[in-house]
């Protein structure tokens, strides 16, 4: 047991089975579940997890039933259509004394294939495809289903299963009046409702016997009009329990909810009250899931009563050692999840498989190879942000003898710029993993303070990376040398604005900025700023959670500026951007598209749209018009005969990409 993290790393008794602590990896989808040579590949993603000190493991979900598939593609299959390929996974897990569930999802009317099914044929928002309802004979085929689905994963080799409850699909869709307007036994009055969820854990539990694992993930909090009330969930927990279950995991939000539940803005541990009224209502343990991406707020929660397990996803992606480092006393050493989902919820959004801003090996533990370098070099990389960081340290891992030069105070290039917005506080995160990463590797010297010149990178190294990042593009508007002008980099570094701002460009950069302005200024990592701002009911009150809408308006006027008239916010992240446009839309941010920059004068900014001249009267305009590379020694360096190499920035100033950045410098740093 760790002294440091002794709740966390208490054992678990089940009774039948103990688990080794309280950590769990919780469910999320790959795309490897799809890939060629997949199971292979998802064996050792998973083993590597195992043997990072995870407690239990759960698998991303699959269907019972091919009416319950996902609809990602020709590759998808139900489970009974895989079963076999999964000993892969199982047997990798074991070797490494790991635990593994697998989880049941029956998509529902979530199908994004062409004939989904639902308790009553009403159209998710968030599909195009309206459900078929299921006739009585095929719940109850479906309820075979899950149980015959349950024993061909105890026969491959799985632990135990989690049958998914939560975020909206098929079992929740019976639970909730939202969406469940049947007017049979599977429908009507809350007993009728919630008859599906218990049915299949009582059928799964007499299918599998007394001694082996049942998860059931419950949804604490549904946060969708027409949703459990407080009272329901608690009910629906008590009757699963009494069905079979072993375990309760814990669920916040259905997909079409209109509250972000796992975006860096939600603080640390922010739906600990619901699971906690959960917990005190059943006898069996229950985990808290969303934005616990530390081991200190996992024990917070533990310790607190609030849960008896902590479930991460993404944290697991992020670092594969993530239980393992806190148990040793080297939680400082964890490259922490900042929830940027830029790499892995979006990536699957789009068709990709998922990998980590943070850790571009995530998901790929096949395909990189780390060994050792065959022949060490002294290697310069020059310029510590993010792209510099992941360069250096992967050379100096495989043993190289690097020296990486800063010409500023710190490490972080615009990584310290994205850790002063409102929700990217865990992006410093990132940059104390580097520093700890600096400290860890013998062969790697930093320079801080330090510009690079020509003459000694081109005489004293075997190869130089250039990873000098950006510098604000300046756009070409009379006056834009105003006093009241700024660029985002000066804002973001301290410089005070007014209280009526215009910002120029409307990328994500534009958007941060716009967020950066207006945010209510309570903690980042405040529970009650952020469900007040949000609309969320903690008291037991509300179907759903969902509290009344009251006014938002900033204090500060913005106005937000693009010359393009396409739609706001096209380049933000999928499962992000909503969000922040809602937000943005919410305190009164005024978006203005296919804007002709007139002036900048002391009365503000002059503007055209469609003919029309306009002027805003603003104390200041921030500037967020794009970057251009910082890349002045590649030439010089290339014609003298030294391998040079551009990384991130340098190499390409689009729109800031730090996944492109960290990605380029690590596979950089493998290929040397």
């Amino acid at each position: 047991m760790s002294e440091i993290y002794p709740h966390c790393f208490e054992p678990l008794d089940l009774g039948f089975t103990t688990l080794a602590n309280r950590f769990m990896m919780g469910s999320m989808h790959t795309g490897l579940e799809e890939a060629d040579n997949g199971f292979a590949r998802m064996a050792t993603f998973y083993a590597e997890r195992a043997a990072g000190g995870a407690g239990l493991i759960v698998t991303g979900g699959v269907s019972p039933n091919r009416d319950g598939m996902l609809g990602l593609g020709a590759n998808e299959r139900c489970f009974p259509d895989s079963h076999r390929e999964h000993e892969m996974i199982t047997d990798a897990v074991h070797a490494e004394g790991g635990r593994i569930l697998l989880q049941l999802l029956h998509a529902g009317r979530y199908s994004k294939h062409d004939h989904p099914v639902g308790p009553s044929p009403i159209r998710s928002p968030i599909n195009r495809h309206v459900p078929r309802a299921l006739e009585a004979s095929e719940i109850e085929r479906t309820v075979e289903d899950f149980a015959a689905s349950a024993v061909l994963a105890r026969d491959a080799g799985y632990d135990g299963v989690e049958i998914m409850g939560s975020e909206g699909y098929l079992l929740s869709q019976f639970l909730c009046a939202r969406t469940n307007h049947r007017d049979d036994g599977y429908g009507g009055d809350w007993a009728r409702r919630k008859r599906l969820a218990v049915d299949v854990v009582r059928r799964v539990r007499a299918a599998v016997g007394d001694d082996w694992i049942i998860m059931f993930r419950l949804s604490v909090l549904d946060l969708v009009e027409g949703g459990m009330t407080a009272a329901q969930v608690v009910d629906l927990a008590r009757s699963v329990q009494a069905a079979g279950a072993t375990l309760l995991d814990s669920g916040i939000g259905w997909h079409e909810a209109q509250v972000p539940t796992i975006m860096g803005l939600v603080p640390h541990g922010a739906f600990a009250f619901a699971t906690r009224r959960v917990r005190a209502a059943v006898d069996i343990p229950i985990a808290a899931c969303n934005r616990v991406n530390d081991p200190a707020t996992a024990e917070s929660l533990i310790a607190g009563g609030d849960a008896d397990l902590v479930s991460m996803a993404r944290p697991w992606l992020a670092d594969a050692a993530f239980a393992a480092k806190a148990r040793d006393g080297r939680a400082d050493r964890i490259n922490t999840c900042i929830a940027c989902n830029q790499a892995c919820l979006d990536a699957i959004f789009v068709g990709e498989e998922a990998t980590c801003l943070v850790n571009p090996r995530a998901g790929r533990e096949t395909l990189f190879d780390e060994s050792p370098a065959s022949s060490p070099r002294r290697i310069a990389v020059v310029g510590a942000g993010p792209g510099g960081l992941a360069c250096a340290t992967t050379l100096a891992a495989r043993g190289h003898a690097v020296e990486l030069f800063e010409a500023g105070a710190r490490i972080g290039g615009q990584f310290n710029l994205a850790r002063v917005i409102p929700g990217k506080a865990d992006y410093g995160e990132t940059l104390r993993y580097f520093e700890r990463r600096i400290t860890e590797l013998d062969t790697l010297r930093l320079r801080l303070g330090e510009r690079a010149g020509f003459e000694p990178l081109a005489r004293d190294y075997d190869a130089v990376v250039l990873a000098t990042g950006v510098t604000p593009r300046w756009p070409d508007i009379p006056g834009i040398g105003h006093p009241m002008v700024m660029s985002y980099a000066e804002l973001l570094s301290g410089r005070p604005a007014g209280g009526r701002v215009a910002v120029i460009g409307a990328g994500g950069i534009g958007f941060d900025v716009a967020e950066f302005l207006t945010a209510p200024r309570h903690d980042g990592h405040a529970v009650d700023g952020y469900l007040d701002e949000w609309r969320i009911d903690a008291s037991p009150a509300s179907a759903g959670g969902l509290a009344d809408a009251v006014g938002d308006a900033s204090d500060r006027t913005v106005y937000l500026l693009k010359r393009s008239a396409d739609r706001f916010g096209r380049t933000l992240g999928k499962s992000t951007g909503w969000a922040l446009r809602a937000a943005l839309a919410r305190r009164g941010v005024c978006m203005l598209s296919g804007v002709e920059y007139r002036r900048i004068d002391d009365d503000g900014i002059e503007i055209a749209m469609d003919g029309t001249t306009r002027r805003l009267a603003v104390d200041n305009v921030v500037v967020c018009a794009g970057q251009e590379s910082l890349r002045d020694l590649y030439e010089p360096l290339y014609r003298s005969g030294v391998p040079t190499y551009l990384v991130g920035g340098a190499e390409l100033a689009a729109e800031l990409d730090a996944r492109r950045a960290i990605e380029q410098g690590y596979t950089l740093g493998l290929r040397l």
